[in-house]
């Protein structure tokens, strides 16, 4: 099999072949047919900031890198994302990285602009606070959303080393803030030993569900997703998949992992359970390429990143 027209070797690369764009004008512009235009996002994160293994900053690149092997189509499920919409890369969000809230509130006017020119934003990481300004932006759009949640840590945490900008807060401050509908969250995958016994019962008091890992041990995931589905209903959902949610033994390229994860099947079962959802953004974060040299956790990234545009609202199944 040939990858989608040709692997780049030369210059900057951008993911899945698509041509980089600089502006957010360029990449919607008209291309004389109905298709829906679909921008692809890029945040170089603060990697210096990472409460364990920095590194996440190079995700981003290497998840670019690893996407020139994914093809046009997705041969199990039928859907072909690339002659549905329009899809641009259009690159980084040019931030401060010594300004975490200026960054931000950097992201978050840069997505705002995306979401309002009537595109789905996807966003490669990076750590998990850049999820927090996107939310922000989508809220201005769309008001409270659902969210699918895949990740070892439940990301509520109120401070982080007395800070409440981190990768552990971004879901407590969405809350706060109402960018998120407490009632329409689920969180799969959590597990790792914790600060008390109590780590998850914020979470549940705001109405998420919390499903620990160990209770996905063995089995598929299908039946979740249908449960979910149910859950969601016809409302904007967020998708947000942090690759620690694997086990490590899938996605040792990670900034704080934890074993007895979800399997790749797994996650391509909950990806792929949120067909017919009303998508409306998503992100994959929290690669760090220095703790995986073999590139498995950003090939691992790339697909999930592609299975998320199969699911759109839109994407034509052949």
């Amino acid at each position: 099999m040939q990858p989608f027209k040709s692997i780049q070797r030369t210059s900057l690369r951008s993911q899945y072949g698509k041509s980089r764009r600089d502006c957010i004008h360029d990449a919607t512009a008209s291309t004389g047919n109905s298709r829906r235009p679909t921008c692809m996002f890029c945040w170089s994160t603060i990697g210096y900031r990472d409460l364990n293994r920095s590194g996440t900053r190079y995700g981003p690149r290497q998840i670019r890198a690893e996407s020139a092997l994914i093809r046009k189509c997705n041969n199990a499920t039928g859907a072909s994302p690339f002659d549905s919409f329009q899809i641009a890369d259009v690159g980084d969000v040019n931030i401060n990285l010594y300004n975490l809230p200026k960054a931000c509130e950097d992201i978050r006017k840069h997505f705002l602009k995306i979401i309002n020119t009537g595109c789905i934003p996807l966003a490669l990481g990076g750590d998990h606070t850049m999820t927090y300004p996107i939310l922000q932006a989508i809220k201005e759009k769309h008001g409270p959303v659902g969210m699918v949640h895949i990740d070892a840590h439940s990301d509520t945490n109120d401070l982080m080393l007395g800070e409440k900008i981190a990768h552990g807060t971004p879901f407590r401050r969405a809350i706060e803030e109402g960018c998120l509908d407490g009632k329409r969250v689920i969180q799969i995958g959590l597990r790792g030993s914790g600060y008390s016994t109590s780590d998850y019962d914020w979470a549940k008091q705001q109405g998420f569900r919390c499903v620990q890992a160990h209770e996905c041990w063995h089995k598929s995931l299908t039946p979740l997703m249908e449960e979910v589905r149910q859950m969601m209903g016809d409302k904007p959902v967020y998708i947000s998949f942090d690759i620690d949610g694997l086990d490590p033994c899938y996605a040792p390229g990670t900034g704080t992992p934890e074993v007895g994860g979800l399997t790749v099947i797994q996650g391509l079962e909950i990806l792929r359970g949120c067909r017919g959802l009303n998508v409306i953004g998503g992100d994959l974060v929290e690669v760090s390429p220095p703790y995986d040299t073999t590139g498995t956790t950003a090939l691992v990234g790339a697909n999930m990143l592609f299975e998320m545009l199969c699911v759109l609202p839109g994407v034509i199944y052949k």
